[in-house]
């Protein structure tokens, strides 16, 4: 399985922090932000990955990152976004390094406690489809949110005014071949972006999807209130580890 981290986006929500560099390469506690989710894919035994970013500051993650030898990685592919097409359009941007293999998909700014590798394994051992992680939150509107019923989710909406679970969507997709089909039927939503809800609706549809509730804290790092939260849950776990 190949693994592939989105972190382009001009994270409008952190300016004027994100005036001079990319939201993805803001610390989060002692690390820089990508470090995680790259970190979350190591964990769970992908060790092909592709970072897909943009604008200005996109150099700067070949300075930080290299081939990833800090991860024991041997390289690390890039690939370059251009504007604000959504999270879908730059997924699309990775079809040829996919190359027909299943992918797993973090968004750069999510940040989990625990590993995914047992999700990663179920999934490895799916026949065809896609599989999400869903979490429960206090604040489903501000996410995409799994309607679920029968041991399914029947329906994802994003970001509603009156969300019918708690259950949101993380950002942690993992997806085979035709993921990059329904790509190239989206058509731009409201906000004109290619929106990932969309293409989770699109397996919905066709039957196959599957999820797990993600285990231990989850947070994204978008706002200022969860970037800061994002830095007081990492401070707590390495209090704890070095503890123990």
């Amino acid at each position: 399985m190949k693994g592939i981290v989105l972190a382009g986006g001009t994270g409008s929500r952190l300016f004027p922090l994100t005036k001079i560099t990319n939201k993805h390469l803001l610390p989060i506690y002692n690390r820089p932000m990508i470090y995680y989710p790259i970190q979350t894919l190591v964990d769970a035994g992908v060790r092909d990955i592709m970072i897909v970013t943009g604008g200005r500051n996109s150099g700067d993650f070949l300075r930080l990152l290299a081939n990833g030898k800090e991860f024991g990685l041997k390289h690390i592919n890039y690939t370059y976004q251009e504007g604000e097409g959504g999270i879908a359009d730059a997924l699309g941007l990775a079809q040829h390094f996919a190359d027909g293999q299943k992918i797993c998909v973090v968004l750069g700014d999510n940040i989990i406690e625990h590993d995914i590798r047992e999700a990663v394994e179920t999934f490895q051992a799916q026949e065809s489809g896609a599989h999400i992680l869903l979490k429960e939150v206090p604040d489903a509107e501000r996410f995409g949110v799994a309607e679920v019923s029968g041991g399914k989710v029947i329906g994802i909406e994003e970001k509603p005014k009156r969300p019918k679970s708690n259950l949101a969507v993380t950002g942690i997709y993992m997806y085979d071949a035709s993921v990059f089909d329904k790509i190239h039927t989206l058509v731009p939503s409201h906000r004109g972006e290619l929106e990932i809800t969309d293409v989770n609706n699109a397996y919905i549809a066709a039957g196959d999807l599957r999820y797990d509730i993600l285990s231990g804290w989850w947070t994204d790092a978008g706002q200022f209130e969860s970037l800061f939260h994002a830095s007081q849950l990492i401070a707590a776990q390495r209090a704890k580890e070095a503890r123990s």
